[in-house]
């Protein structure tokens, strides 16, 4: 058990949030909810030790272990993938190599009565009782199942860490974690940067093996299908719900109507209080009377109501242009780099009007697939957009080709045309962009703020073939459905690689899966498509 006790933070004399008190129990799998800025990740990182609290602590027994996956982190270059995952296991391997090095200096000593001799053999005994006492694993085989059910091949695990890409890296230090088996993972947005496969993994692993788990995401079906315990940091303070993400939200709306009625009612008392000392301030037989209902006027703590945004923003992208009958073809496509095969031979063509998902692990090609579409990158045989493609796209690096120089409020009013004009601002709104915000320079942006400007100024030019890769990876819940539902109504052609189950459902009725060097044409929706692989998935992916 992990007790959080009065937490308090301040950042520039503003409050973050106070009087934070909670328990951890060993089986939680809790979902750290509330919106951007509420201090989800202050509070996971004061968890984990690596941040301080203005006020309060964290208690927890000595030989408790939190294991701790930040958004942002990078492994050893040093290191290959196997070495660099095998240091879960470090402390363990510290332990076999002091006490064989003991037992050999037992072996070649001779003064039996020392102290040092003595001192010796009490350590050996320390650690022989540690050392025999942990479960007896094939160490090696774990950090393989691991490695593999997070999407890295056999030929990866003696390739350095530094010829992956940060989400890979990321992956490392998840298998890391998962292989320590602690008592808490704190989990700080895990799935933004691997594929649905090894979102999978990463659930049943929680769910089956994993003690206590404490997650922020802004994926609605992995915390969903993970949390039995959700907690909301909002106005400073939590709410602690002993349900998952979708019941939570169910009682939240129940407690703030709650909390409006009471407001209401209360408002109410003040009026008429109000009024009663007014009429009687100053009539003697009323003194006390007058006096008693001040008092209590002074020392009424005002309800307050929470947080809600109540804005429904209806987007849609602005009608698109005709196209031909077949925005996107390829015949027998193939790609390599070196001796590297990515896919052989694929064949792909996507009708005017259809919306499609590619779906497969990282590094089969989907991405590899969206580059030759569109032109970026050369390949064996023929892909080309087709007659009048106006293509609209969204690559992970999109951020970077904005111009830095100018405003957030100028990068799309460059773009907007017609009737979306007056709706910009509401637009920026729905992608966390207010304010003093909109006037900020897009070189001032972080990198999540520049990704979501991207996908804003995408939402405002007038296509006809949509090519989104990983859309949704710096946006929030309220964002995705912004988008999901412009997608819903897109009256063009849709390409889409996303690792959000959440947010696939319902937007495609065809699906490419990646595999094995090869492109499979399935005629059926994601829904479908995700439904059917599930099980054998984690068949596949168990550890």
């Amino acid at each position: 058990m992990i007790s959080v006790n009065g937490l308090k933070v301040e950042f520039s004399a503003r409050t973050l949030f106070k009087d934070v008190s909670f328990v951890i129990n060993e089986h939680d799998k809790i979902a750290l909810m509330g919106k951007n800025g509420a201090g989800k990740s202050t509070m996971m990182k004061i968890i984990a030790g690596v941040q301080s609290a203005n006020a309060g602590n964290v208690q927890c027994a000595e030989d408790t272990v939190i294991a701790y996956l930040p958004q942002h982190l990078l492994t050893e270059d040093n290191c290959t993938v196997f070495e660099e995952t095998s240091k879960a296991f470090g402390q363990i391997y510290q332990m076999k190599a002091e006490m064989d090095e003991l037992n050999k200096a037992l072996e070649t000593r001779t003064d039996y009565e020392s102290k040092e001799y003595m001192e010796i053999i009490e350590r050996v005994t320390e650690l022989g009782e540690k050392y025999y006492a942990i479960e007896e694993i094939n160490y090696d085989a774990e950090v393989e199942k691991a490695l593999q059910g997070l999407g890295f091949k056999r030929e990866d695990f003696t390739r350095k860490t530094s010829e992956f890409s940060g989400g890979w890296r990321m992956r490392v230090e998840l298998a890391k974690i998962l292989l320590q088996k602690p008592d808490l993972v704190l989990l700080d947005e895990p799935t933004n940067h691997i594929d649905i496969e090894s979102v999978i993994w990463l659930e049943d692993f929680l769910k089956n093996r994993a003690k206590a788990v404490i997650v922020i995401s802004h994926d609605k079906t992995f915390i969903d299908n993970i949390t039995n315990r959700t907690i909301e940091v909002t106005m400073g303070r939590i709410y602690d719900y002993k349900a998952n993400y979708s019941h939570y939200l169910v009682l939240r709306e129940e407690r703030r109507e709650q909390q409006l009625k009471d407001a209401k009612e209360q408002q109410k008392f003040i009026k008429e209080s109000k009024r009663f000392i007014e009429q009687f301030k100053g009539t003697y037989s009323k003194t006390n009377a007058v006096n008693a209902r001040q008092r209590v006027l002074d020392k009424l703590p005002i309800i307050e109501v929470d947080e809600v945004d109540n804005s429904s923003l209806s987007l849609r992208f602005p009608p698109s242009p005709r196209s031909g009958d077949y925005p996107v073809t390829a015949r027998d496509l193939s790609k390599s780099y070196d001796d590297k095969v990515v896919f052989n031979s694929a064949n792909l063509s996507v009708a005017r009007g259809e919306k499609v998902s590619f779906v497969g692990r990282n590094g089969e090609g989907k991405s590899t697939m969206i580059k030759a579409i569109m032109g970026e990158i050369d390949f064996d045989g023929f892909c080309e957009l087709g007659h009048n493609a106006k293509v609209g796209y969204f690559a992970q690096n999109q951020a970077a080709l904005l111009n830095p120089d100018l405003t957030v409020f100028e990068t799309v009013d460059q773009v907007a045309q017609g009737e979306i004009r007056t709706q910009m601002k509401n637009i920026l709104g729905a992608f966390m962009f207010s304010g003093d915000a909109i006037d900020k320079k897009v070189k001032f942006l972080s990198g999540g703020e520049r990704t979501r400007l991207a996908m804003v100024k995408l939402l405002l030019e007038p296509v006809n073939v949509l090519i989104l890769d990983e859309p949704t990876n710096h946006l929030d819940l309220k964002s995705k459905d912004v988008l999901k539902e412009a997608l819903l109504k897109f009256d063009g052609t849709l390409i889409l690689v996303s690792h959000d189950r959440a947010f696939l459902e319902g937007l495609s009725e065809k699906v490419f899966e990646f595999k094995d060097h090869h492109v499979i044409e399935h005629f059926e929706s994601i829904d479908d498509f995700m439904e059917r692989n599930r099980i054998e998935q984690l068949k596949h992916l168990d550890l």
